[in-house]
């Protein structure tokens, strides 16, 4: 051993090809080599940790905190739309980019997104962009207008072209949405709409209310928001209170069929009791179209008309 110590071997193995064995030859000695950089790169230890589920929940927060950048719920739209927690964050920036392609702000895209989840994880060319090419191609919606068809009704976003958009928009233009009366970004709320359980429904409640077709046709074109108020909750109390309290005919609808969009309890009723009390009568376009100053205005002048006639 001693010998051995004097004159060492002229070429010592490298430190990698040594193999460990449970009996040193030098029990007394318990300093081992100090592992180099090059050691370990033989020995194949990684140098940096490897994917681990750490990264998978650095991704996830990467996509929440991207959702509440658009002022999007997180949890509602996960539990909504549960492929969410699969989908890349490149996947849903795509969604992003491509309503923003169509001049729709961040701000609205964030609202639309948080309304209907299911587009966080669309295919914008197989979802989206064939909505866009019928509203662009068939019906004709000038493209700085698109964006005011979206915000306006971000649900056509979600409705199928051929299922859905399509079988209204000829319905519609049976009905006489054509020409100076064609859909345009103000109407195309109606598109989203069922013939079969909404359109029809309403139309057929206006007939028998005895209207004629001709006459429903041109209230409807006149005031399109007919074919989106509730039976229930709008058309059946207006068309009572109308008739039994303000004593009115069918004639005054067929001339101001926008009655209906206003409220019955916030302007309807409070209105014409001030009318009744006052013993004065006006036409429900001179009644319902001014603002509650300018109403307030003309009630004090018929007023003061009044006290003038009883003083001559």
């Amino acid at each position: 051993m001693l010998t051995w110590l004097q004159n060492p071997p002229k070429t010592l193995l490298p430190l990698t090809s040594l193999t460990l064995n449970p009996s040193p030859p030098f029990p007394m000695c318990s300093i081992s080599p100090k592992p180099t950089k090059t050691s370990l790169k033989s020995l194949h230890i990684p140098t940096h940790p490897t994917p681990t589920t750490t990264d998978t929940g650095l991704k996830f927060r990467e996509k929440i905190l991207y959702l509440q950048a658009l002022n999007i719920n997180p949890t509602k739209v996960l539990e909504q739309n549960p492929d969410l927690r699969s989908a890349t964050l490149d996947t849903i920036k795509t969604v992003e980019t491509c309503l923003a392609s169509m001049g729709i702000e961040r701000s609205a895209i964030g609202r639309i997104l948080d309304m209907h989840p299911q587009l966080l994880t669309s295919d914008p060319y197989m979802d989206l962009y064939p909505i866009f090419d019928f509203l662009l191609n068939d019906v004709v919606i000038p493209f700085n207008d698109i964006r005011k068809s979206i915000i306006r009704c971000p649900r056509i976003l979600v409705c199928s072209v051929e299922d859905q958009l399509k079988p209204t928009f000829e319905f519609l233009k049976e009905f006489g949405f054509v020409g100076p009366n064609r859909i345009t970004c103000q109407t195309t709320v109606l598109l989203v709409s069922s013939v079969e359980l909404t359109l029809n429904p309403k139309i057929d409640y206006m007939l028998s209310l005895g209207f004629k077709r001709d006459d429903v046709v041109n209230m409807v074109l006149r005031s399109p928001g007919l074919l989106t108020f509730s039976i229930d909750k709008n058309f059946r109390p207006k068309v009572e209170y109308f008739l039994k309290e303000m004593n009115g005919n069918l004639g005054e609808l067929k001339k101001f069929p926008q009655y209906f969009s206003f409220s019955l309890e916030g302007k309807i009723k409070p209105r014409h009791r001030l009318l009744v009390e006052h013993g004065f009568s006006l036409s429900l376009s001179e009644m319902l179209k001014v603002s509650d100053g300018e109403f307030n205005a003309r009630l004090i002048e018929m007023q003061l008309r009044l006290l003038d006639d009883k003083q001559l």
